[in-house]
């Protein structure tokens, strides 16, 4: 989260870490013209059918990206981590169109929003933000082969096993914090089938389950 410093100087010292590759022009401009946002973990940062008024990088915390059912079923896509950007809100800003996904904070998560106004400028003014909007939409396209890969040609146990997998990556941590109820909406399947693949993968020695998390031992 933010420290007691200025906005001006916590912003700064988030750039040099974050996005090393952004020209001192472009991290003075961020400075100068984009916004600092506080988000509590759980709550909403973008619903599907709403505007997307600014581009969204991800200065602390996580946001966890899904599409939304008719029948209420949520589809997980990925996870944006500290220093990665929406690509999705880039797409939508820039053309004025409304989200087809919904993102919510998974922890307290501090945002930076660029105003849409700035974009076509930034595109121009700095190459560094052309070539990291580039990139962004590369990445988030790999992402989205991965998990369309796991679904079409993956059983729910080897997808299950991919999930923990990149859950343990990200964390950077062996205690993952997640409830068999929240796997199973992740992954589009039932906390029954979930509960009994992590019984055997415990059997096998994979993970262990306590009361309030899952051990991953791989």
């Amino acid at each position: 989260m933010l420290s007691n410093l200025s906005k001006n100087e916590s912003l700064a010292a988030y750039l040099d870490d974050l996005f090393p590759g952004f020209e001192p022009g472009l991290r003075a401009f961020l400075v100068e013209n984009a916004s600092i946002m506080n988000v509590p973990a759980g709550e909403q940062i973008v619903r599907t059918g709403q505007y997307v008024r600014s581009t969204v990088l991800i200065l602390d915390g996580r946001v966890k990206l899904y599409r939304e059912g008719e029948d209420g079923n949520e589809f997980f896509m990925y996870y944006l981590e500290p220093g990665n950007a929406c690509a999705l809100s880039m797409i939508c800003a820039t053309r004025q169109e409304t989200s087809e996904v919904t993102a919510k904070a998974v922890d307290e998560s501090v945002l930076l929003t660029v105003p849409i106004g700035l974009m076509d400028d930034m595109m121009k003014q700095f190459r560094t933000w052309y070539y990291f909007v580039l990139e962004t939409y590369r990445s988030r396209f790999e992402e989205l082969l991965v998990v369309i890969d796991h679904i079409a040609f993956k059983g729910m146990d080897e997808r299950l096993n991919f999930y923990l997998m990149r859950q343990y990556e990200q964390a950077g941590a062996r205690e993952l914090r997640i409830t068999h109820s929240e796997i199973a909406t992740d992954l589009n399947s039932s906390r029954e089938v979930i509960s009994r693949l992590l019984k055997k993968m415990e059997q096998r020695g994979d993970l262990i389950q306590h009361r309030n998390y899952i051990e991953w031992l791989r």
